[in-house]
């Protein structure tokens, strides 16, 4: 007898179902049902294990959360599976008929999911290796370096408009090694020398510079420090040899390390979009509005999504319309700053036959008159296309 268990994991604490088959009437064994509650801390886990459970359900809920309960179990031997939440929102509604959305229903609603889909590995997020896991953790830790560091380096501009006026707009970055962190930052911190900013120093029109501005940039040297050895560790991750293919078809795009490692932590393995064949699943179905045969690239269609460009068809009477939703957010604006970081500036175009294509792409858009915001999304949601065929040829070429 298998023994399911369903977790609904908040912020300090999971809320548990224990199943050993689906409940012929769940909204009535929803209140006879005993549910368990465990707090996030040595005991919570030690009687959550207790339940011995064979396999466990949970929702992605971020890694920071769902990644304690998930490992625990895992390194007892439970086998986790993880239902997306809008796959576990539409059974939950439709399939058991739950009453409002709360911890223990949740908790339900994943146990009962096992037995109804537990056949079909579709119906489960799919679960990265470690080195993937830890490629994303990463580029979640560099950008939300990125949001801490934009109010300190705000405050500091502000604070020198009026200490140190000549170097309050100077865009200091990094070398192109990236071993060091920025000169301004640096010297404002007194960790760097430069002869430079001395002499302008010594001539400045400003009042002169404080503490407070001086402990602020130790902080960005501090969080820069923290990048420099997270872009290190993602290199060497990035260097995995499995990866070698991917990155020959993303140099060509001109993707830089930090997109690279967005992207790869969204879509390997490529084979997880094809069909069972290794190739990409095309199906023919009679269109809605023409009633000719038509094809519907699938494989395509669930890369899109992944990197969260994707548009979806909204209709309501004689009113139509397409926008973009779900996918990563993350891939999303990645994607939007490579469009206006590398195929935007005509002094940063790469002259290779993809990049060069999609900026001349971009330039007659622009031309047109149309919205540049509407421009550079439809830009990303053609690279990705193209994207996904160079990486079907890539992986085609390499077996």
């Amino acid at each position: 007898m298998i023994r399911v268990l369903g977790l609904d994991v908040s912020k300090s604490s999971v809320s548990a179902c224990l199943l050993t088959e689906k409940p012929a009437l769940p909204r009535q064994f929803y209140y006879e049902c005993q549910f368990y509650r465990f707090s996030a801390d040595s005991a919570g886990i030690k009687s959550l294990l207790a339940l011995n459970a064979d396999i466990a359900l949970m929702e992605p809920t971020g890694s920071n959360y769902s990644k304690l309960w998930g490992t625990h179990l895992a390194r007892s031997g439970v086998e986790v599976r993880l239902v997306g939440h809008k796959e576990l929102k539409n059974y939950r509604a439709s399939h058991l008929a739950l009453p409002d959305k709360d911890d223990d229903a949740d908790s339900l609603a994943l146990a009962c999911y096992y037995f109804d889909y537990h056949a079909d590995q579709s119906r489960f997020v799919q679960i990265r290796d470690f080195t993937i896991v830890k490629i994303r953790e990463l580029v979640l830790r560099l950008c939300h370096l990125n949001r801490v560091q934009s109010p300190i380096i705000n405050r500091i501009r502000q604070d020198l408009a009026w200490q140190f006026p000549e170097v309050a707009l100077v865009k200091s970055k990094r070398r192109f090694d990236g071993a060091e962190v920025p000169l301004l930052w640096g010297w404002l911190a007194g960790e760097r020398k430069s002869k430079r900013y001395e002499r302008l120093y010594e001539k400045t029109a400003g009042l002169g510079i404080t503490d407070t501005v001086r402990y602020h940039a130790q902080r960005l040297c501090n969080l820069q420090r923290e990048e420099i050895a997270i872009e290190q560790e993602l290199k060497k991750l990035l260097a995995d040899a499995r990866f070698e293919p991917y990155r020959e078809v993303f140099h060509r795009f001109a993707f830089g390390q930090r997109l690279t490692a967005v992207i790869i932590s969204q879509i390997y393995p490529l084979s997880g979009f094809l069909g069972e064949d290794g190739k990409p699943e095309v199906r023919i179905r009679k269109g809605r509005n023409s009633k000719k045969p038509t094809k519907r690239h699938l494989s395509l269609r669930r890369f899109q999504k992944a990197l969260g460009v994707a548009p979806s068809l909204e209709a309501s009477g004689d009113k139509r319309r397409t926008k973009v939703v779900g996918g990563s957010d993350l891939c999303r604006k990645a994607l939007w700053q490579w469009v206006y970081t590398i195929l935007e500036p005509k002094q940063c175009r790469s002259k290779n036959e993809i990049t060069q294509t999609l900026s001349e792409k971009l330039l007659t858009e622009k031309a047109a008159g149309r919205p540049i915001k509407l421009v550079r999304m439809k830009i990303a949601a053609i690279g990705a296309r193209l994207l996904f065929r160079e990486l079907v040829k890539a992986m085609t070429n390499d077996q």
